[in-house]
């Protein structure tokens, strides 16, 4: 399908688009106040969520079964006479049920490990049940153990659509459920909020079905429906429910977008004079990418709307000298800028790379953390706060209540999934007028999750890496070769190399029984007396982790034991090899962010993926993933299929309602679609905008604003 380019309705429309959803839907009248606040625990506050909390499976209690004819591991439902109750006190106290199948004679015991006694007296001699649950062998023969079941006659009849299983929360059953949402659909039916809110133009073309159709045949299909399709998501009605989700969820970034090239942002206008100076003395040129994606964000600082742009590229594509042009950018104009980093290393490696570049040319830097002391960060806060400081560079402490900036015009987020929505509104609102903010991820994004979640973001990627860069060979050791491993490790060192091994946890947990780093750190000053070894992990004071960070780079440290949170921004050329402990733990993602502080200098380096067996089908997937691949646009393309987006996404989208339903790298496709419809709606300024995002989002869009 071809790419939706940008609407072009004018603001005036724009508006009228997003302020055109009919009142909220109703909350649910007929919930008692107990029962709602269960409800509102899975995400259910109004009819409209109870008509799409759709099931998660079926049970096919359409048809009765013959106990004989059960097979294993497969429930059924089956229809009994009640022979004798009786609790039984051995082995255990417990309610058996003998039962005869009056169609085959079969005999069949119902066992019940939890009971009340009032089941006895339900459960006498001569009722007929109807039971659902899987045979399986016992002592009596076959047995049930906690089936279903329900009181009937001799011509009760079956129901005529398959029974739905929906995700439920404690205190709130299947049966609950089921009578709550039949009661919101009648109650839709009723008042016509089940009405499709596209119109045919967008239906036909698409083939979609009618969303009440849709709707109603999730929550009850006919027995003949095809059991893999409504399994897999592939069904008609799936396909429509699915679209519908991914449309509303286009339509509010989208509108988000708009609404920001609506507010007013300082004009920094290209100054040539400071980023030229800066470029004579870089010992490099930048990469054809690099100055792509500079020149895609010089574009829109000159612009009077506030940017909100995405600088992405693969570990050491060099993002960094590209987030200081645009910066002198803003500082060339009169303006203040404010980069932000989730960890101290990480802005600490900032500070000191960016500082060494700036103050030349007459920029002062100033740097302020939660770890600083107090006249010390009065001190940064005041220069902040006077205009002296161009550049302030920290951890959140950027945006504490006492950090006052002067004139800000730019906000650069490095990182940017690490940090919640409150905590990225919280630095761009410290700008008297609307800040420019660009974010940085060295997590490559794949195409339909840009598409999808970062609807609303400008995206810029640096897409290739610096020349004379040394590829890094990966290799798998499981971890009965350790003496092999630190063998490696002395020898690499031995030679004037340095190295890195890091640990996923910092100390003894006999649940995961991991390799701790505190561990690792005894084990290894011990077998090396020879070597200094570091130790630097997240319970260490800040201070404490900047002495033996700076004691690794300069060299005096030459084996570093970490756990992952040297995972982004360290950068130490010598060091040209890795050690990561249970590899088999960790996402593909962190694996590729790890091994990418290795080879960053002209020395062959080494990454040592150690694993403990046996491994998971999961596990033996991700190590062969991060074994063949050094491109992180395609490692971070099967992570987001072996993980999906809510864990890919980290912090980004706190309050945005991850997507239930569609799938955003099997439904790709229907992303695209969707992202066109979403143009073409909003650009027509049609009705169909407030009314699709009312049903879907119920005006749950203040995430939005980050």
């Amino acid at each position: 399908m071809p790419t939706a380019s940008a609407p072009t309705s004018t603001s005036k429309k724009r508006k009228a688009a997003s302020t055109s959803a009919p009142a909220a839907a109703t909350a649910i009248s007929f919930a008692t106040p107990a029962i709602a606040d269960k409800l509102a625990r899975i995400g259910i506050t109004r009819e409209a969520d109870l008509i799409l909390h759709l099931p998660l499976r079926y049970e096919d209690e359409t048809r009765i079964a013959n106990i004989r004819d059960a097979l294993p591991g497969i429930p059924g439902q089956f229809e009994v006479e009640v022979q004798s109750c009786d609790v039984m006190y051995r082995p255990r106290r417990q309610l058996v049920v003998k039962c005869t199948e009056p169609a085959s004679g079969e005999d069949v015991v119902l066992r019940f490990l939890n009971f009340y006694m009032s089941q006895v007296k339900q459960l006498s001699a001569g009722k007929r049940l109807r039971i659902f649950g899987e045979v399986k062998p016992g002592f009596f023969g076959a047995e049930l153990v906690h089936p279903r079941y329900k009181l009937v006659g001799e011509a009760t009849p079956v129901p005529d659509a398959l029974t739905p299983v929906y995700p439920a929360t404690a205190g709130l059953g299947q049966y609950q459920l089921r009578s709550l949402i039949e009661r919101a659909l009648k109650r839709a039916d009723l008042n016509g909020s089940l009405a499709d809110t596209l119109p045919p133009e967008v239906l036909k073309p698409l083939r979609l079905s009618a969303f009440a159709a849709s709707v109603k045949t999730l929550h009850h299909p006919p027995p003949d429906a095809v059991l893999i399709q409504l399994a897999e998501r592939t069904h008609p009605a799936w396909t429509r429910l699915k679209f519908d989700e991914l449309l509303a969820q286009q339509i509010a970034m989208r509108i988000a977008h708009n609404t920001r090239r609506d507010k007013k942002a300082p004009v920094l206008k290209p100054g040539k004079s400071l980023q030229q100076k800066l470029l004579k003395s870089l010992p490099f040129a930048l990469t054809k990418a690099q100055h792509r994606a500079l020149a895609e964000i010089a574009n829109d600082l000159a612009q009077p709307h506030p940017m909100q742009r995405l600088l992405q590229g693969d570990v050491g594509s060099g993002k960094t000298i590209v987030a200081a042009l645009a910066a002198l950018q803003a500082i060339e104009n009169g303006y203040q800028v404010a980069l932000m980093a989730p960890t101290e290393i990480l802005a600490e490696q900032h500070f000191t790379k960016i500082a060494k570049l700036l103050e030349p040319l007459g920029i002062t830097v100033a740097w302020l953390t939660g770890s600083q002391k107090k006249k010390e960060r009065a001190a940064s806060v005041e220069a902040v706060e006077s205009g002296a400081a161009q550049l302030a560079i920290g951890t959140h402490a950027l945006f504490q209540d006492d950090v006052t900036f002067k004139k800000l015009g730019l906000a650069i987020i490095d990182e940017q999934h690490r940090f919640g929505v409150g905590q990225r509104l919280a630095l761009r609102q410290k700008a008297k007028v609307e800040a420019h903010q660009l974010m940085m991820s060295a997590t490559p994004i794949p195409r339909t999750l840009a598409m999808s979640y970062f609807a609303d973001l400008d995206v810029s990627v640096i897409d290739e890496l610096p020349p004379g860069r040394t590829p890094i060979v990966t290799k798998l050791v499981a971890d009965a070769r350790r003496d092999e491993v630190l063998g490696r490790v002395r020898a690499a060192c031995s030679e004037g190399a340095q190295a890195y091994w890091v640990c996923p946890l910092i100390e003894e947990s006999e649940k995961l029984q991991l390799q701790t780093a505190l561990q690792t750190f005894e084990q290894v000053q011990a077998d090396f007396p020879d070597l200094k070894v570091g130790l630097v992990h997240g319970r260490l004071k800040p201070s404490e982790k900047a002495a033996v960070m700076h004691a690794f780079q300069s060299g005096e440290v030459q084996l570093l034991v970490a756990t992952t949170v040297i995972e982004v921004g360290v950068d130490v050329p010598n060091a040209s090899l890795m050690v990561i402990e249970n590899a088999e733990r960790m996402a593909l993602a962190q694996l590729h962010q790890l091994r990418g502080r290795v080879g960053r200098g002209a020395a062959k380096s080494t990454c040592i993926l150690m694993y403990q067996g046996p491994l998971s089908e999961t596990a033996r997937a991700r190590l062969k993933v991060i074994f063949e691949n050094t491109d992180g646009f395609e490692i971070a393309r099967a992570d987001l299929q072996l993980r999906g987006p809510g864990e890919f996404l980290g912090a980004r989208q706190s309050g945005l309602p991850m997507l239930r339903f569609a799938d955003i790298d099997k439904d790709a496709a229907l992303v695209e679609a969707a992202r066109d419809v979403a143009a073409r709606l909003i650009g027509e300024n049609s009705p169909a905008v407030g009314a699709h995002l009312d049903r879907w989002l119920g005006g749950r869009t203040h995430f939005l604003k980050a």
